[in-house]
């Protein structure tokens, strides 16, 4: 018996954005990985990889790359991080024909952080 694989309709949208890189994953309702990329991946190197139009290509790339095997419709997109990416990479997704139901930060806050370096003496 041959195994198929599901067609996927509904997805989430991870968007990792930094200050150096934007890094995008596409995956199916349980979390599975259908595909994903970076602005690194897509050829930008250095300073350039930071940029709003990077983090776009990122995310033309993987929507490219995933809508050929799947019917994909409706996203849920949750952001991550400080970056300047992040907006472009939302602006993307909703060009790219996508239908975006939520847009959740789930960007983690230290509630009291790490101990302190101790006080210089000089």
């Amino acid at each position: 018996m041959k195994k198929t694989a599901k067609i996927a309709e509904k997805g989430k949208v991870f968007i990792t954005s930094t200050f150096n890189n934007t890094i995008v994953t596409l995956t199916d309702e349980k979390g599975n990985a259908l595909g994903w990329g970076s602005s690194g991946s897509v050829g930008f190197k250095g300073t350039r990889k930071s940029t709003p139009f990077a983090a776009t290509s990122a995310v033309d790339q993987v929507v490219k790359k995933v809508m050929m095997k799947n019917r994909l419709r409706t996203v849920e997109v949750f952001i991550k991080g400080p970056g300047s990416g992040r907006d472009a990479a939302l602006r993307a997704l909703k060009s790219a024909g996508l239908f975006i139901t939520m847009i959740a930060d789930v960007t983690p806050m230290p509630h009291n952080g790490v101990r302190p370096k101790k006080k210089r003496r000089v």
